[in-house]
């Protein structure tokens, strides 16, 4: 399991939302309150963000040592201002490796895309049932070996087949094919994910079996105005909702959230 965050608003440091919450994704890193599997969160760390105002492919830092052991992420990101980002930290599901392949935002064209969860028996069960059915481009466009990559690979495949499609819609179309190859498997998976092309936010809560992995959300907080906020574990006290079971949440331009039930 890993912890997620999602952010989209207010053009703002990248430190107030990535390191100075006080329960903030480097304190769970070490310490997550709500995690179903998993103690720590110390198999490498991955941040990406859009530019405030030049319309261009985001930028990642991404890193294989535990985010709080990185001393070069306090001053990026006091540097780094952005109004769209995503960022994550990772508990390597073995047999997986710890590697800069498996490093998370994975990105291809203008998306950005992280995953919290796992496909039991991957490579037993999904793995090459998921490549069966890309196309040579999102075939080659694979690094590593992970779940949460193929998982992405099956979102791209939706994206590349359907253009005319809503990013929701197409996060959802994904969901259901990947519930329908682990139903031929036999086997199940959780998809708690986050994904942006740097003016929207489209997230799930969603796997095939229970428990269904913790996510929230968080709009026009006093200290975050004009943005929402979408999380694995609430950053600070606040007014925070939870994400409903079996659903995607679409966050617009304009900060107007809907929620959609996954049938």
């Amino acid at each position: 399991m890993c912890r997620l965050l999602g952010y989209l608003g207010r053009s703002i440091e990248l430190d107030r939302i990535l390191c100075k919450p006080e329960h903030s994704l480097i304190v769970q890193s070490y310490q997550p309150r709500e995690m179903t599997a998993g103690v720590v969160n110390a198999d490498g760390f991955g941040v990406g963000w859009y530019h405030p105002t030049k319309d261009t492919a985001p930028y990642r830092y991404q890193s294989i040592l535990p985010i709080w052991g990185d001393v070069n992420l306090p001053s990026l990101s006091r540097y780094v201002e952005t109004g769209c980002t995503l960022a994550y930290v990772r508990s390597a599901t073995p047999p997986a490796t710890v590697d800069f392949s498996s490093c998370q935002p994975f990105t291809f064209d203008r998306l950005l895309f992280v995953h919290n969860g796992f496909i039991h028996n991957f490579r037993q069960t999904l793995y090459r049932r998921v490549r069966e059915l890309l196309s040579d481009e999102i075939y080659r466009s694979i690094q590593g070996t992970t779940d949460s990559e193929h998982i992405f690979a099956l979102i791209l495949h939706e994206w590349q087949n359907f253009p005319e499609h809503s990013l929701d819609l197409t996060l959802q179309s994904a969901l259901h094919q990947l519930t329908e190859l682990a139903k031929k498997a036999s086997t199940y998976f959780s998809a708690n994910t986050i994904l942006s092309d740097g003016k929207q936010l489209v997230a799930s809560r969603y796997s095939n079996r229970h428990p269904v992995p913790s996510l929230y959300w968080l709009r026009d907080d006093p200290n975050y105005p004009d943005s929402v906020i979408i999380a694995s574990e609430p950053l600070f006290r606040g007014d925070w909702n939870s994400c409903p079971e079996n659903s995607v949440i679409r966050v617009g331009e304009n900060l107007d959230l809907t929620i959609h039930p996954i049938a």
